[in-house]
C-alpha cells in the first residue's frame, strides 16, 4: 500500500501530532543529516577505517546493544519535527551541525566495538573494565576526575566501561584535536593510548560484523507524536509532593498583612525563568526541559502556599536557582529530584 504523500511544513501542530512515527514521510537522504553522515565517513576514512556503520532513523540516538548500526533521532529529519522537538523538550539533542557530529563520534564508536567485537579483548576489558557489567538507570561520577575523557555532556564517560570506550574513541576521532597535549597527564591518556593502537591493529580489516538489526527503527513505530511526547516527558519527569515546602518557605514568606504588597513568589519565578534555565543549565548540564519541569512545579506550589518575596529580588533568585540546582543535581547522582530518598 503506497503511503499518502505528507507536507510536515504545511500542516498544523494538532494534525502533526495526530501522526503516527511510522506514516511521517522522512529520510536522512537529502537532509542535513545526510551531510553529517557522510562527514563522519570521511573521518573514518581519514583515520584508515574501512568500516563505515549504517545510521538509520530511529526514536533517539542509540547503538542498539552488540548492533553495528546507528539510530539518528527522527525528529532531526524535518524543521518541523525539530520545531516540536523543542516545544515540549526544551531541547533538540543533536540539533545542530557541531552537535550531531559530537554524537555520532560517540554512537560510532558503540558500532566500530561491536562489529570488531574489540570489547571481548583482554586489554580492553583490563582498560575500560567488564563489557557485561549492567547498565544501570542511574550513575554517580566524579567531576574532577582524569581517568575519563570528557567528550558528551554529564560525564558520560563515567557511566559504563562501554560508553568509556565510546566516548574515548569520539575524542581520538575527532578532527584537529591534540588529544595528546589535551590530556598529558592524566590517567585517561592511557586510554586513548590504546584506542590509537586499536584502530591501527583493524586498519584496513574487514569487521567481523557488518549488519545490524535496526532496533526501534522510526518506519516501525506506530505511536503517534502526541503519544510520543507524553510518553517521553512522563519518563524523563517526576512528580513533587509537598517535600519541598519547607524549603520554599525558607527562600520565600508566606503572605500576610504585613506583605501582602511584596511581589508573588511564582511571578518572580516566572519572571526570571529563562535566566534561571540557562544558569542551571550551564552549572549542572542537565537538559533544560527537565529544569523547566521542576521550576514549573514550584512555581504551581508557591501559589498555592501563596509565598512572596520579602528579601530583595537578588538575593530570592540566587537562593531559588541554587535550591533547583541542589535537586537537578540530586537526580543526575541518585536518579531522584528529592534527595532524602
Amino acid at each position: 500500500m503506497v503511503k499518502k504523500h505528507i507536507d510536515l511544513s504545511k500542516i498544523t501542530e494538532e494534525e502533526l501530532l495526530d501522526l503516527r512515527v511510522r506514516d511521517l514521510p522522512l529520510s536522512i537522504t537529502g537532509t542535513w543529516l545526510q551531510e553529517c553522515v557522510t562527514h563522519i565517513y570521511s573521518e573514518l576514512e581519514a583515520k584508515g577505517i574501512l568500516f563505515k556503520p549504517e545510521c538509520y532513523l530511529a526514536d533517539e540516538w542509540l547503538t542498539p546493544d552488540g548492533e553495528p548500526v546507528v539510530g539518528v533521532p527522527f525528529f532531526l529529519a524535518h524543521p518541523a519535527l525539530m520545531k516540536l522537538e523543542k516545544k515540549f523538550m526544551l531541547d533538540v539533542e543533536g540539533g545542530t551541525k557541531h552537535w550531531c557530529m559530537k554524537l555520532l563520534r560517540h554512537e560510532t564508536g558503540h558500532a566500530i566495538n561491536y562489529a570488531y567485537k574489540l570489547h571481548k579483548k583482554k586489554k580492553w576489558r583490563k582498560i575500560f573494565g567488564p563489557f557485561s557489567q549492567e547498565y544501570a538507570d542511574t550513575y554517580k561520577y566524579r567531576p574532577y576526575s582524569k581517568s575519563f575523557v570528557r567528550h558528551l555532556e554529564d560525564y558520560y564517560a563515567q557511566y559504563h566501561p562501554d560508553e568509556d570506550f565510546a566516548e574515548t574513541f569520539a575524542v581520538w576521532l575527532t578532527p584537529h584535536h591534540n588529544w595528546r597535549a589535551k590530556y598529558k597527564g592524566w590517567k585517561a591518556l592511557a586510554k586513548l593510548q590504546y584506542v590509537e593502537e586499536l584502530m591501527q591493529k583493524i586498519k584496513q580489516e574487514e569487521p567481523m560484523h557488518k549488519k545490524g538489526k535496526k532496533c526501534w527503527q522510526a518506519a516501525c513505530l506506530k505511536i503517534t507524536l502526541k503519544n510520543y511526547y507524553k510518553k517521553k516527558r512522563r519518563f524523563c519527569a517526576e512528580d513533587f509532593p509537598d517535600f519541598h515546602d519547607i524549603n520554599l518557605k525558607r527562600i520565600f514568606n508566606e503572605k500576610n498583612d504585613e506583605n501582602k504588597k511584596c511581589l508573588p513568589a511564582s511571578k518572580l519565578i516566572a519572571a526570571h525563568r529563562k535566566n534561571i534555565i540557562s544558569s542551571v543549565y550551564v552549572w549542572t548540564g542537565e537538559k533544560k526541559y527537565m529544569i523547566n519541569d521542576v521550576l514549573k512545579t514550584l512555581m504551581t506550589r508557591c501559589k498555592e502556599l501563596d509565598l512572596v518575596m520579602v528579601d530583595p529580588e537578588a538575593v530570592a533568585i540566587l537562593r531559588f536557582s541554587t535550591y533547583v540546582s541542589t535537586l537537578i543535581m540530586n537526580y543526575m547522582y541518585t536518579g531522584k529530584l528529592r534527595g532524602d530518598k
